[in-house]
């Protein structure tokens, strides 16, 4: 049996996850706190592995059900490199308006931007769903890692925050 693109990359983020979660147990526990700093990425690596388990063992049970690989995987088609560069171009975009606008405004004109790039919505409920989630997510980042967590997040150098 053989393991196509996904498999490969399923092990690697795995493996990956794997060894830089047994490296955060050599973190050094905090005497006063009961969260130590190896605890936030333990959850993230441990969430990460399950994800990289489970797109390999998607990769053996559909290379199973389909049987031999005869001619390799289908080339893409030029809009999905398209698409890539785009989504590419958003990210730099998003680095770039970071310490000008501030992580609330840059990430929710992130999200406003990055949903359509993905999958344009064609209509007015796709497209309210696509600015509820752009606020929603700096809004609900803000308050769990501001708030909760007491970790400033960026502020813009315009706009203050």
């Amino acid at each position: 049996m053989r393991l196509g693109r996904d498999g490969v990359i399923g092990l690697i983020c795995f493996a990956v996850s794997l060894a830089l979660l047994v490296q955060s147990f050599s973190l050094p526990q905090l005497p006063l706190t009961p969260v130590g700093p190896g605890f936030y990425p333990r959850i993230v690596l441990g969430l990460l592995g399950m994800a990289g388990l489970g797109l390999l063992l998607q990769d053996l049970l559909a290379a199973r059900a389909d049987g031999p690989v005869s001619g390799g995987e289908p080339r893409p088609t030029a809009g999905v490199h398209r698409r890539v560069i785009l989504l590419f171009g958003i990210i730099a975009a998003y680095v770039l308006l970071l310490p000008v606008l501030g992580f609330r405004s840059s990430t929710a004109l992130f999200v406003l931007a990055l949903q359509p790039a993905i999958e344009w919505p064609v209509t007015a409920r796709a497209w309210a769903a696509v600015v509820a989630i752009a606020i929603a997510t700096p809004l609900a980042a803000y308050l769990v890692f501001e708030k909760y967590l007491l970790v400033l997040l960026p502020r813009g150098s315009l706009t203050g925050w």
